[in-house]
């Protein structure tokens, strides 16, 4: 990317990489460090075009959590929780990441994009 003058790169975090969450220690810790790691990065390439940006996805419906909100209950309470009132969907992350690759996003690097429904708002 560098010999070529710079691009993009979008790394994966959640929003767990932006407020703790309990019983979940290891995996904040980790996407705590995607975010920094993002964040110096930015600043360490920007001047050679390269844009390092993050999304930090809120509670999303994938493979992963399927079993998790196929669950008695369990979706109603998640879609309470989302101050949109829903979970999200993988398209609505790509999405994100499409346009932070973009030159539409050409002045953007550095942030971490929560795509969380309103969940870090709170």
């Amino acid at each position: 990317m560098l010999a070529q003058g710079g691009g993009a790169i979008v790394n994966t975090a959640s929003v767990a990489g932006l407020r703790g969450l309990r019983r979940a220690s290891a995996y904040v810790a980790a996407k705590h460090g995607v975010v920094g790691l993002t964040k110096t990065a930015a600043l360490e390439y920007a001047r050679v075009g390269l844009r390092i940006n993050a999304v930090c996805p809120g509670f999303i419906e994938t493979g992963m959590t399927r079993s998790f909100l196929d669950r008695p209950g369990v979706l109603d309470r998640v879609s309470h929780v989302e101050p949109v009132g829903r979970i999200g969907q993988p398209r609505e992350i790509a999405e994100a990441v499409v346009w932070l690759c973009s030159d539409a996003a050409s002045f953007v690097t550095g942030l971490a994009l929560p795509v969380d429904g309103g969940l870090t708002a709170r």
